[in-house]
Formats: C-alpha cells, sequence, structure tokens
C-alpha cells in the first residue's frame, strides 16, 4: 500500500478482486487480503466459498461476541455458517482442488514473477508451519489471481522479473491486482499488461515500482 492516499486501499483492491467473480463460481480465497473478499461479493451474485481445511460455503465473518472458535477457515479467523454449508476431511477437500472443480483462487503474494510465477508460501530462514494449500491451488485451480501490495516495507517492488523466494507455482496466475492497479495475463502470453489504474496513481508510478518486464501504455 503506497504512504499517501492515492492508490487502493487494501479494502478496495479486495472489492476489486470481488468484480472478479461470477455467478455460480466455486471460489478459494487465501490468507490475508483475500479474505476481505468475502465482504465484497457483488450483489445477485451467488458464489461458494471453499476452504482447504474442510469447509464448503462459508458465511461472512461473525460479529464481536458471536465468535465459535471451531468454526475457522485456512487462516484461522473465525467464520460462519451457511444454510447449504458442508464440512469434510481434508482428502475431499484436496480432491476438489486436485480435480479442477474449485473455479477461481484469489491468492496473497510476497512476490509475482512477469512470467506468473508466484511465491508466497515461506521467507528462508522463517520458520513455517507448513506449505498449506497454495501449492494445490495454484495447480489445480481453473484461474487463478494475485492480490497483494505492489511493494514492500522497503519500498522495493514484489512485482519481478524473476521470483527470488522459494516458488509456489510456475506460470499460474492470470490476473494480478495491486494497489496501484490491475495486470492480466490473457491467453496464457508470456506478459502482463496493466489494464487498469487505481485512483490518483499515474503511469509513471507504476513503471518506476515495477520490476517486471510489463506493457504499461
Amino acid at each position: 500500500m503506497t504512504q499517501d492516499k492515492s492508490g487502493w486501499t487494501r479494502s478496495e483492491m479486495a472489492a476489486r478482486a470481488a468484480q472478479e467473480l461470477q455467478d455460480g463460481f466455486y471460489v478459494n480465497l487465501g490468507i490475508g487480503i483475500p479474505t476481505l473478499v468475502a465482504n465484497h461479493i457483488p450483489e445477485g451474485v451467488n458464489v461458494t466459498l471453499q476452504s482447504e481445511n474442510g469447509m464448503l460455503g462459508m458465511g461472512p465473518f461473525p460479529y464481536e461476541g458471536e465468535q465459535d472458535a471451531d468454526l475457522i477457515n485456512a487462516g484461522k479467523q473465525t467464520i460462519t455458517t451457511l444454510p447449504k454449508s458442508s464440512f469434510f476431511d481434508s482428502a475431499t477437500s484436496f480432491a476438489m482442488i486436485r480435480g479442477g472443480h474449485i473455479d477461481l483462487s484469489i491468492l496473497g503474494a510476497m512476490e509475482v514473477a512477469e512470467n506468473g510465477d508466484i511465491a508466497n508460501w515461506m521467507i528462508p530462514g522463517k520458520m513455517v508451519k507448513g506449505m498449506g494449500g497454495a501449492m494445490d491451488l495454484v495447480a489445480g485451480v481453473k484461474r487463478c489471481i494475485a492480490l497483494f501490495d505492489h511493494t514492500n516495507k522497503r519500498g522495493e517492488s514484489k512485482f519481478l522479473r524473476a521470483c527470488t523466494l522459494p516458488l509456489t507455482g510456475q506460470n499460474c496466475i492470470d490476473m494480478v491486482i495491486t494497489d496501484l492497479g490491475v495486470f492480466n495475463r490473457e491467453d496464457n502470453q508470456s506478459r502482463f499488461r496493466l489494464t487498469e489504474l487505481a485512483k490518483g496513481i499515474s503511469l509513471d508510478e507504476v513503471r518506476a515500482k515495477t520490476e517486471a518486464n510489463v506493457i504499461i501504455e
């Protein structure tokens, strides 16, 4: 997120990502900013949210004081159920993902490369509990969107020519949404194209903050 008032907030980024949801979709939301997408599902669009820890049909986040510690998403946030909600074991959940039954995955990212590679599961030297479901999601889901802040805390680009962190998946990201705008990679092209600017953002700012070789016109 940029330091001034230009660019999208994380909530606005999630709202923009929610515009990619289509009626009837089965959708998996990753940890971090993607969880906010659930708050912005367009009116009249019926989607079913799947969580790889074993739930289909997640409801909204609970109000304060109404949390149930047994109802959590993959990011360990408390959630609610819907009349259509169902629960199952991890093997069934991953069969849904690996079998290509999830239409869209919206993932957070530490790095995304210009060819669609993504790194989002670990930083070397830091303890992680496990790789989670991200590797299966980028391999088994029909379409993947990466949703993340364009630069890190040091102001360095996270949209790179090549990822430097351990990869989650290769050539798998179809769209990138950051606080600076929207980048599309259609028909498995080798490069992304800037298709939408966030509020108050100029083309020059995108160029200055993007290491990846993207098409900016």
